[in-house]
């Protein structure tokens, strides 16, 4: 079984940055896929990044050049850094890990841009 634990979420101004962290826990094996997906209300939930454990990565066309994913793997820790945010990034972000073929998900963490 595996937890996965967000944080950083927060309410910013649009243009401004926030990063956010997936912390996991339990049993974490290698050739794992770690991902960023978001929610809006009254919207389907969307992918917004991953990244595989060899490094390949992945970004919505709407993220490209403002998001950037990463993990350390090491501390079983993902990361999304989100710089010029605007408003239409205002979601519920979760977090999470696909692994021997079964998804695990986060709580969500919220993340609001006011213009």
């Amino acid at each position: 079984q595996v937890q996965l634990v967000e944080s950083g979420g927060g309410l910013v101004q649009a243009g401004g940055s926030l990063r956010l962290s997936c912390a996991a826990s339990g049993n974490i094996f290698s050739g794992t896929v770690m991902g960023w997906y978001r929610q809006a209300p009254g919207e389907q939930r969307e992918l917004v990044a991953t990244m595989s454990s060899s490094g390949r990565t992945y970004y919505v066309d709407s993220v490209k050049g403002r998001f950037t994913i990463s993990r350390d793997d090491a501390k079983n820790t993902g990361y999304l850094q989100m710089n010029s945010l605007k408003p239409e990034d205002t979601a519920v972000y979760y977090c999470n890990l696909w692994q021997r073929l079964v998804n695990y998900w986060g709580q969500g963490t919220q993340v609001t841009v006011s213009s």
